[in-house]
């Protein structure tokens, strides 16, 4: 692929039985061409880690949580750039192409994909261009843009925050001290499903004013104590929006 670099891609999975080959699959191509992929399970009850021994190089049992999971897939891992992915968003064609050609040509550390939304609701596309003009003058990129950085920039930043929300925030501003981000211009497609309870304008109101709190040195546990009681009321799952 490129001499002397190779991708690896963590996932990090929690009962994802019902999905995950869906996720997996469109990633025979590029482990084909050399690319490691690799799932940090987190204790899942379903199938999900019999499926994906199937669809990938390795299955990594780790505690539950997306940062303490990708933590210890990136522990696993051979490559020279790390990307971590969703299991429900996918990647474009030749991604692997996109990242590293792109980190070599541009000389940066690390870096994100644009993000779009399945579907065609029109509330979930100004997200997604409201979240991708924050990465642009941020520096700030959430997970369902599937980060990705150069290994040694990585492990030098320390990896993920161990937080329970806010890890992505936390990751990048770890990052931002090997440079700028290097925004690709091709999509990832992510899921809006999680949106769907809290509906989308009171998700990303809810987001704003966690963010702000964080900001302005909140507790990541208080903060998400605030996230599960909004999402238990609105019966939305556990999953996190940052």
């Amino acid at each position: 692929m490129f001499p002397g670099m190779r991708l690896s891609i963590i996932i990090p999975t929690l009962d994802e039985g019902e999905r995950i080959a869906g996720t997996l699959d469109p990633l025979a191509d590029m482990r084909g061409l050399g690319v490691e992929v690799i799932v940090a399970d987190g204790g899942s009850q379903d199938a999900t880690v019999q499926r994906a021994r199937l669809r990938s190089d390795s299955v990594v049992a780790a505690p539950r949580g997306r940062a303490a999971q990708i933590n210890a897939g990136a522990a696993k891992t051979t490559g020279d750039v790390l990307l971590f992915l969703n299991p429900d968003t996918q990647l474009p064609e030749a991604a692997e192409h996109l990242v590293l050609d792109g980190l070599a040509r541009s000389g940066r550390a690390w870096g994100c994909f644009t993000l779009g939304f399945e579907g065609d609701n029109p509330l979930l596309w100004l997200l997604a261009g409201l979240m991708n003009l924050r990465t642009r003058i941020t520096g700030v990129a959430s997970g369902d843009q599937a980060i990705f950085a150069k290994r040694e920039a990585f492990q030098s930043g320390g990896g993920f925050p161990v937080i329970p929300l806010m890890e992505n925030v936390a990751l990048c501003k770890r990052l931002r001290g090997s440079g700028r981000p290097l925004c690709l211009r091709a999509r990832v497609v992510a899921s809006g499903a999680r949106y769907k309870p809290m509906g989308v304008v009171p998700a990303v109101a809810l987001m704003i004013r966690l963010r702000l709190a964080y900001a302005f040195g909140a507790d990541p546990a208080e903060l998400a104590e605030r996230y599960r009681a909004a999402e238990v009321a609105a019966g939305a799952t556990a999953e996190h929006v940052q």
